[in-house]
């Protein structure tokens, strides 16, 4: 069984898992999310592997592997463009769209406490997971950091 929810009618608010050029230090954070935070604390993404892509990483769903990151809280006035911003950064156009690159998902992520919280995570679509899978370089321990 996954972790993963597809979101279905309007989207719900929902802190971010971020793994890659999107984490602190790094230049889509600050492109992206510099400014339009309220909160940024390390987590963990149970079930899913982290790989380096051609000049970017990308998580896929593994059941026993760990991706380390950061949890993102916008600010509340900033949620739906920081969204759309995101999406549009990660090309996912939408649920089940042939188009993405990413997809856009709901997964229990987890503070360094323990304590599960559901925010959004993009993981590499299902073309982009098997074309780069195979080609692509794992990244030990799941760290971006770490490559």
């Amino acid at each position: 069984m996954t972790s993963a929810v597809r979101p279905q009618g309007p989207t719900a608010p929902l802190p971010f898992f971020v793994y890659g050029t999107l984490r602190p230090g790094e230049v889509n954070h600050d492109l992206f999310l510099r400014g339009r935070t309220s909160a940024e604390e390390p987590a963990r993404l149970p079930d899913a592997v982290l790989y380096d892509g051609p000049g970017y990483p990308y998580a896929v769903h593994r059941p026993g592997s760990t991706v380390v990151g950061e949890l993102i809280t916008p600010e509340p006035g900033a949620y739906p463009e920081l969204l759309a911003s995101l999406d549009l950064l990660e090309e996912y156009e939408g649920p089940g769209r042939p188009g993405n690159l990413y997809d856009r998902t709901a997964r229990e992520v987890l503070r360094p406490d323990g304590t599960a919280v559901r925010a959004w995570v993009y993981l590499a679509a299902e073309l982009l997971a098997r074309d780069l899978s195979a080609s692509g370089t794992e990244i030990p321990g799941g760290d971006w950091f770490g490559r």
